[in-house]
């Protein structure tokens, strides 16, 4: 008997009409190696299952800085050196999907806008996965942070199994940044099972993920403790709705809290990576008090609060990394309909050492988006 070609698995997929051999990236060679902008980086191919999209946009993440410099902290607190290499970052990407392969389900066609987040594949078979808490696949999942090309180039192969189809009518300028700090606050700010009128205090409120975590922690009715450092971030944490400022770098952050709250916030949201930020972050809490986990400070950095206090306050404490693809789609949806809007720059994709090193120096409030292509079709 002679089997349909269309069951037999994977075929050749031919090349592309009109998709350069090559294309302008900014690689590492190495790690703690300098950004070195390259235009003979080789264009992926189009694989069975993918698409390739033209990258529009895509927002600067501490987690791509920490990866350049080999300062990213696994779970056993070692640096994570087991990258590809060259490495291109860039997991906050938005592009325009140009060529589609068979085997992508659904309707995905040329044109649409896709998102290009941290996670690049996933088994969809492990316990997790199945679960809905794609995440933490244990099945093989990668990632464009270490294993797969970034959105620092111009052009990126996707899976089909795991694509973010993005509505037509979101802001490619605007978007990237909620698909890896956006969505990662989000389910920082949900894991606190918050109230309308409770208090929650937001640990790094000025930064990129910070200043999502207090809008979207307003749209769940929380009242809000912004702690951050300076003077210059008290106008921008209290215009996003933040209810009060706290400036570490002036007062004890945990007395304030006390002070502000009575007997302690029902949550406590850390979005620094700052060993200093997490060694006290659950003294703010009152009793059955949440930490939610989301910033990964380098090393392997400890809460200094006693088990017994945890143990007889009744302390949860809960670690938020990413979130799943339908999580993703929540936080989209909430910035689509204007309840959530991030606070972007948008620089000039050759400025992407000088970002790294505002980054370094705490000199970015909000987030900064790099242009990648010319034009936007």
């Amino acid at each position: 008997m002679t089997v349909p070609a269309s069951t037999t698995g994977p075929t050749e997929v031919p090349p592309v009409p009109g998709l350069p051999a090559s294309q302008r990236a900014a690689l590492v060679r190495a790690q703690n190696g300098p950004v070195e902008f390259v235009t003979d980086y080789p264009t992926p191919k189009l694989g069975y299952g993918e698409v390739i999209a033209k990258v529009l946009y895509t927002g600067v993440c501490q987690s791509d800085l920490h990866t350049k410099n080999g300062t990213a902290a696994g779970a056993d607190g070692k640096n994570i050196t087991n990258i590809k290499l060259p490495h291109i970052g860039g997991h906050e990407g938005v592009g325009r999907v140009i060529a589609v392969a068979d085997g992508v389900k659904g309707n995905v066609k040329p044109g649409d806008l896709v998102g290009i987040r941290f996670i690049s594949r996933i088994c969809r078979r492990c316990e997790f996965c199945l679960a809905g808490q794609e995440q933490h696949c244990t099945g093989g999942m990668t990632n464009h942070l270490h294993h797969e090309d970034g959105a620092f180039q111009e052009y990126i192969a996707l899976d089909g199994d795991n694509l973010t189809v993005l509505p037509d009518d979101i802001d490619p300028q605007t978007i990237g940044p909620v698909l890896c700090c956006g969505i990662t606050a989000y389910k920082c700010v949900k894991s606190c099972q918050i109230n309308p009128g409770e208090w929650m205090v937001i640990i790094g409120a000025a930064g990129g993920m910070g200043h999502l975590a207090v809008q979207y922690a307003r749209v769940m009715g929380a009242r809000v403790i912004a702690v951050d450092g300076g003077d210059a971030k008290r106008d921008f944490c209290l215009g996003l709705g933040a209810s009060h400022y706290v400036d570490f770098t002036k007062v004890n952050p945990v007395a304030e809290v006390l002070r502000l709250t009575g007997v302690g916030a029902h949550s406590v949201v850390c979005t620094a990576g700052s060993p200093r930020a997490y060694a006290h972050a659950a003294d703010m809490l009152r009793i059955g008090g949440i930490l939610s986990c989301g910033g990964i400070p380098p090393g392997t950095p400890h809460l200094e609060t006693s088990i017994g206090a945890i143990v007889i306050k009744g302390l949860r404490i809960v670690g938020c990394l990413v979130g799943s693809l339908k999580e993703t789609m929540e936080a989209v949806e909430l910035t689509r309909l204007g309840m959530v809007k991030p606070s972007i720059v948008v620089k000039p994709f050759d400025d992407l050492p000088k970002i790294y090193d505002a980054l370094e120096h705490d000199g970015v409030m909000g987030r900064v988006v790099v242009k990648i292509a010319k034009d936007e079709q």
